[in-house]
């Protein structure tokens, strides 16, 4: 069985709804990369040198990341010489197979629970990447679970933040624990993982400040929301959430490097992966940092966000092939 079919059937049993916005929301970098890479091989046929520095070229303008991208061509060299390849179409599937494995990895990408009371999950990353959208948006998707939720409006410093978080609150029909602009972060939180523990909430979400790193007071401001945390709910964060907007490409990796060793990150968001040709950017994240991928932005909608998965990611990339290949082979039973 090729494996584009495997592929197809291996995402039959998920939810349409779901698969559909995994391929809406990577429109753009199906065009940008994939369709370019299509055409590569049809035009070049032969596979040389010149094949392989086109190659690399759209794998790099996708932001699949120059040192990933020199060890996917050096795969796909082996490859040509193990299966002594010579048309350049029969690389597609190898192509999107490795794909696959390295957006895979090893990790868990599902949110840790607490088992034993309130699961607490803390955001943080730097402004304008989509952070109180996301939170709105996974608050909604809890509360769609049945869970009792509550929002900690802990970024006090940005104009306009905590107006905007609790306009998602109600969005999302879930109440946010807030004090003035300006407030001790930290006192946020305390407040806030009280009215959890009173109110018996399943799951807290806090924001935070979202100024780099690099100004010391926001490391000591996260630290200190930490020891309040902690101090409240042994264990707590449960998860520390990076978001990242996908459409800065190595900007954002960047980001996750500076940011990810010094606030104890254990997952990350990639939003506005619709409105990008980059989505190689994923590749790239999950090879140069040991941080599994939790959830994407697909779109604006509620339900836009998506947790990820690496099978509905390359499907969707790669869904005007799997739809030609069924064609073809349509063809050949006619």
């Amino acid at each position: 069985m090729s494996f584009f079919k495997k592929l197809k059937e291996s995402i039959s049993s998920k939810t349409e709804s779901v698969t559909r916005q995994f391929r809406d929301g990577l429109e753009k970098t199906r065009k940008g990369f994939v369709e370019k890479v299509a055409d590569l091989m049809i035009r070049r046929k032969k596979i040389d040198e010149e094949f392989y520095e086109e190659l690399e070229e759209i794998l790099i303008g996708a932001d699949v990341g120059v040192n990933t991208v020199m060890d996917l061509i050096d795969d796909l060299r082996a490859e040509v010489k193990k299966q002594r390849i010579e048309d350049a179409s029969e690389l597609q599937p190898i192509l999107s197979q490795k794909l696959m494995e390295l957006l895979r990895g090893d990790d868990d990408n599902s949110i840790r629970m607490n088992p034993d009371g309130i699961t607490v999950i803390l955001f943080v990353g730097v402004n304008g990447v989509g952070k109180t959208t996301t939170i709105g948006k996974l608050a909604h998707r809890f509360k769609q679970e049945g869970k009792k939720v509550l929002l900690a409006a802990g970024d006090t410093f940005r104009a306009g933040a905590i107006e905007q978080l609790e306009v998602w609150g109600q969005r999302a029909g879930v109440e946010v624990i807030k004090q003035h602009a300006g407030s001790d972060p930290a006192a946020v939180m305390f407040d806030a993982v009280q009215a959890a523990k009173q109110r018996q909430a399943d799951v807290l979400i806090c924001d935070t400040a979202g100024r780099l790193q690099n100004k010391t007071n926001l490391m000591e401001e996260l630290n200190k929301i930490f020891r309040v945390i902690q101090r409240e709910i042994p264990g707590a964060p449960h998860e520390v959430l990076m978001v990242l907007d996908a459409t800065t490409g190595q900007n954002a990796l960047n980001q996750a490097k500076l940011f990810g060793e010094k606030s104890g990150v254990t997952g990350l968001v990639l939003t506005k992966l619709d409105g990008t040709a980059k989505g190689g950017i994923v590749v790239a994240i999950r090879q140069e940092l040991n941080l599994p991928v939790k959830f994407v932005g697909l779109g604006e909608k509620m339900e836009d966000l998506q947790p990820f998965d690496s099978q509905q990611f390359v499907h969707a990339l790669f869904a005007g092939l799997i739809r030609e290949e069924e064609q073809n082979s349509e063809g050949d039973v006619q």
